[in-house]
């Protein structure tokens, strides 16, 4: 079959001109880039070198103590207090958001009302309030029960309280803006097929909003990590109350804040990882394709995949 008249040979250069070059592509060069990072390196090379060759770091203590019994059960109080109190935050939060949200205005106002004044007053003000409750409420009576406030307000408790009470507040927008940001045509689509308003909540409502409400609930619980730190003015023994002791006594104050801020460093890092997994588990499905994780990356540098030539599909003709 010919080809077509005007069209170039098979060399791909016009007829009677000269041969077609082939295109080179040269990168575009990012000067700036190997700068900055020069820059960083040398900086990081500076603050890495000092902290190394200072002997006022003490490093040999930190080593001393950074595995010390005392050390491990406060990092194990620290764990305690914050799973204890965001799982109090979470479900207190679903509550008060859906209540919010309630066509009640008495609801939503109680719900409104408890927000506002947990969110305006500081939260360390709140654990030295139900760590003192015993002033104002010597004995709590639960009507067939009652008990001395001193012994059933513990330390723990109190910071319990005082820091799972706070984080409700928190969540309750949190959870409030996932319910929000579900399409309203399916509540009323639930609605029509004779759907409570509790049951379209929870089967349709709440597992849509997971998407949003994920990322930011796993910042609160790394923050709630940090913020139990706060405890130690009402004297409960999680990590930076136990490396206090620990120099008031012996008087390494840098070394045993140094041994506490590597486990405070440890564990965001362990959330960190989990909330990343369970955002990617959350987001299937809103993008077409996800990024590789870490370690798929890293497998993927060590074990490159081999195409062999039999695999390889040819166009030819039928």
């Amino acid at each position: 079959m010919a080809a077509p008249a005007g069209s170039p040979p098979a060399g791909g250069s016009p007829a009677g001109g000269p041969p077609a070059e082939a295109i080179t592509a040269v990168p575009v060069r990012h000067p700036g880039r190997w700068i900055a990072a020069a820059i960083v390196v040398a900086l990081a090379f500076v603050v890495i070198r000092s902290m190394a060759t200072n002997p006022r770091f003490e490093w040999s203590v930190v080593g001393d103590f950074l595995f010390s019994s005392r050390i491990i059960d406060g990092l194990i109080v620290t764990l305690y207090l914050t799973a204890i109190a965001m799982v109090i935050g979470i479900l207190l939060g679903i509550l008060l958001a859906v209540m919010r949200l309630s066509p009640n205005p008495m609801v939503s106002g109680a719900s409104g009302f408890y927000i506002w004044l947990f969110r305006g007053t500081p939260v360390l003000v709140q654990l030295l309030f139900w760590n003192f409750i015993s002033a104002v409420y010597p004995t709590i009576d639960f009507g067939l029960v009652s008990f001395e406030a001193n012994s059933l307000i513990t330390p723990l408790v109190a910071a319990i309280l005082g820091l799972g009470l706070n984080e409700g507040a928190y969540m309750a927008e949190i959870v409030r803006a996932g319910i929000l940001s579900v399409d309203e045509g399916q509540g009323e689509a639930a609605s029509a097929l004779g759907m409570t308003r509790l049951q379209t909540m929870r089967r349709i409502v709440l597992p849509q909003a997971m998407r949003v409400i994920v990322p930011p609930t796993g910042n609160e619980t790394i923050s709630m990590l940090k913020t139990s730190s706060l405890a130690s003015v009402i004297a409960l023994t999680e990590l930076l109350y136990a490396g206090q002791l620990i120099y008031s006594a012996n008087y390494k104050q840098i070394p045993l804040l140094i041994t506490v801020s590597i486990w405070y460093l440890v564990a965001t890092t362990v959330l960190s990882i989990g909330q990343y997994y369970l955002e990617r588990r959350f987001g299937r499905g809103a993008k077409r394709e996800q990024k590789q994780t870490p370690l798929q990356r890293l497998r993927r540098i060590l074990i490159p995949t081999h195409v062999r030539p039999e695999d390889v599909q040819t166009g030819g003709g039928g």
